[in-house]
């Protein structure tokens, strides 16, 4: 008897091809790395070390598990030597991130929500995610705007 085992990576569609919306650049880090600026693809993004939290957020009810990859694992592999990330949506909101955030907590650069793709009508294709509900102190309206969603580029600073 004969068996197939087909595993389907989360940037192949079945034909073996990345998908055309995973091949698109949704990420560029600029400033203090290692050969900036640096793009990344979702697929890029899906090859790496992944990371799920689950928290609850003020923009969405209830509680959601999030994945991708850790900011601060991100950043040490660009070799980044700042102290400051600045965070861009694709709606030009941008704030400031101390890299002590990253180092401190398990943020995120979120690419899924409750096993599903972030897509832009759900705060995507990435979003920026603290772990709110394991640390009292990230419950202050102060981190609630560093999530930021929507991202599109990081500048480390």
């Amino acid at each position: 008897m004969r068996y197939a085992v087909f595993i389907i990576s989360t940037c192949f569609a079945l034909i073996g091809a990345p998908l055309a919306a995973d091949k698109q650049v949704v990420l560029q880090v600029t400033g203090q790395i290692d050969g900036a600026p640096a793009q990344f693809t979702i697929c890029d993004l899906r090859a790496m070390p992944a990371t799920t939290i689950e928290t609850s957020t003020v923009v969405t009810d209830g509680v959601h598990s999030f994945t991708g990859v850790l900011l601060r694992d991100f950043l040490d592999q660009m070799g980044a030597t700042g102290d400051v990330i600045s965070a861009t949506a694709l709606n030009d909101y941008t704030v400031d991130i101390p890299r002590s955030d990253a180092e401190n907590f398990d943020v995120i650069v979120g690419y899924s929500m409750n096993d599903m793709k972030l897509e832009r009508a759900d705060k995507g294709p990435l979003w920026i995610v603290y772990p709110r509900d394991g640390h009292r102190e990230l419950q202050d309206i102060r981190y609630d705007y560093r999530w930021v969603w929507q991202l599109s580029e990081l500048e480390v600073k």
